[in-house]
């Protein structure tokens, strides 16, 4: 049942924030498992990156009043897009979704129920359809606060945060967004210092997604160059001193 009453605006539970590019093969069921989750109270916020094939057409024929479609202009790239999905959300629960996966039954119910006392909630998935999984290891709700080690383990690659199955509460706001504006990859481990470095972070030991692997979004084979690394470093770096100073200033204006 809706909270909305004459003069009193509607109070949104949980948001997902999807971004969308050239998803149209698989997008339609993604959109089908999310909306299982979602209660009347939710909605699901669907910002496609100017798509050249049929997925914006495909999000608007969905007669769903919780889906609200917002098509950019031009194309940004994916951190932008999810950037805009996430200013648009109103929910206090914030989730984001990858165009191309399964949500897993229960999932909502489990991370709401996480993020009741930590900010940030990361779980771990299964592959669709089988297969192997990544090498790096699956998140234990043990590390949850071991944040030091969490935060080397992002910075190692050793750590499996992976925005498809991570969200967060309204009160981090100020921590998550803005997105850096060096960002251009890896808009999830943003999330996942954020987190860390509020000492605020909930891991679940389950799946809560189903992620499909293809050829559009596989990390590429192959060893990268040691100046790829060193810049990927350096990058992580910069996020982890920009999330201190973030958090340091949210601590200073809660005790103000």
């Amino acid at each position: 049942m809706n909270d909305a009453t004459p003069g009193r605006p509607l109070q949104i539970r949980a948001s997902v924030c999807m971004a969308t590019y050239r998803g149209s093969q698989y997008v339609e069921e993604q959109l089908a498992s999310i909306l299982r989750e979602l209660g009347p109270d939710d909605e699901l916020i669907v910002v496609d990156d100017a798509s050249p094939d049929e997925t914006a057409a495909i999000v608007g024929r969905v007669k769903d009043a919780r889906v609200r479609l917002v098509v950019a202009p031009h194309n940004r790239g994916y951190v932008r897009t999810f950037e805009e999905a996430i200013k648009l959300s109103r929910g206090q629960f914030i989730f984001l979704s990858d165009q191309d996966d399964v949500w897993i039954e229960g999932r909502l119910a489990v991370m709401m129920g996480a993020l009741e006392s930590a900010q940030v909630v990361a779980s771990n998935f299964e592959i669709l359809g089988g297969g192997p999984r990544p090498w790096i290891p699956k998140l234990r709700s043990s590390d949850s606060g071991r944040n030091l080690a969490n935060l080397w383990g992002i910075l190692i690659g050793y750590r499996a945060y992976y925005g498809c199955a991570m969200g967060f509460r309204r009160d981090a706001m100020g921590l998550v967004v803005p997105i850096p504006s060096f960002v251009r990859e890896s808009h999830d481990l943003w999330l996942a210092i954020c987190g860390n470095m509020a000492r605020s972070v909930a891991h679940l030991d389950g799946a809560t997604v189903f992620r499909r692997l293809h050829g559009e979004n596989q990390t590429p084979a192959g060893w990268r160059s040691l100046r790829k690394i060193a810049a990927a470093r350096i990058m992580l770096l910069r996020l982890m001193f920009e999330a201190f100073r973030r958090s340091r200033r949210a601590v200073s204006s809660d005790a103000g």
